[in-house]
């Protein structure tokens, strides 16, 4: 019986292969149109998600030899900054005015039923501002449909006053990055806002790039958006380098367009350790 290494190799080199794509004579022993599809999906379908940091670096060892990272692509909430303070206390205290009841509690429970649930008004949570989107979710929180108070809540989130650096030191790193010829995006789920709020954050020059989900018509996990910043940087996805904090959304969906992931928070807990593990001294 095959030991655990080996089957892991094995597989390895399953997925290898696939990701490498058929070769010519297959190609031409099957042309048909039923094999043409299964050979320009290559590694975007293997579902390489499961695969711990580790055992994703052996694979794509496998298919690509030496690891570049010519690119970093850095998700945005969660990542590169967070909330300065918990949303359903700022909700609750806007709300005070416009006579929203809840308790902050009760706010979170609501706000993360309403958050997941299915979006069906259109086929992206974020069109544009995001704004049908935000009403859903700021009217289902609270139960307050005032107009009024969902702008006043809605302009508060555009302001460096919603949101804190993660990282106090990013702006170093990702200078020293970009002098070692590492190209920088912004990968995100966001609406128009955050350009603006990158603006705010005074870190919006930090990066060569800026992917917003509402501006490509795509929404991670979907790799289309990964495969966007990688055409705007001018970069192979397995050039690519992607940090982010949810698993689903950002490891799986950098995995499926091809690039590499690791999950903030886990796999690294700063941009300084990001940078050394790509062989950039800061």
């Amino acid at each position: 019986m095959a030991t655990s290494t080996s089957l892991k190799r094995t597989l390895f080199r399953v997925f290898a292969d696939a990701a490498r794509g058929p070769s010519s004579t297959f190609r031409r022993a099957h042309s048909s149109a039923a094999a043409a599809p299964a050979a320009e999906e290559g590694p975007r379908r293997l579902g390489l998600g499961w695969l711990g940091t580790k055992d994703y670096d052996e694979y794509r060892r496998e298919v690509y030899g030496e690891i570049t990272h010519r690119a970093l692509f850095v998700d945005a909430v969660g990542t590169l900054f967070v909330p300065s303070q918990p949303t359903a206390q700022i909700y609750r205290k806007i709300g005070e005015k416009y006579g929203v009841q809840y308790s902050e509690d009760e706010i979170l429970y609501r706000y993360r039923w309403a958050y997941g649930q299915p979006w069906g008004r259109s086929r992206l949570r974020y069109v544009d501002d995001g704004r049908p989107f935000w009403q859903y979710i700021v009217s289902s929180s609270t139960g307050c449909s005032d107009s009024q108070y969902f702008e006043e809540l809605y302009q508060y989130y555009a302001t460096d006053k919603a949101w804190h650096l993660c990282d106090p030191n990013a702006g170093k790193v990702f200078k020293a990055l970009r002098k070692a010829g590492v190209k920088l995006a912004v990968v995100s789920n966001f609406d128009t806002r955050l350009r603006p709020v990158l603006q705010a954050l005074k870190c919006d020059d930090w990066f060569d790039a800026m992917v917003v989900s509402a501006e490509v018509a795509a929404e991670k996990p979907n790799p289309t958006i990964f495969l966007k910043a990688c055409e705007l940087l001018g970069v192979k996805p397995e050039d690519a380098l992607h940090v982010g904090d949810d698993r689903r959304n950002d490891i799986w969906g950098a995995r499926d367009a091809g690039c590499d992931a690791w999950l903030w928070g886990s796999d690294v807990h700063s941009f300084k350790e990001v940078a050394q593990r790509i062989g950039v001294q800061v």
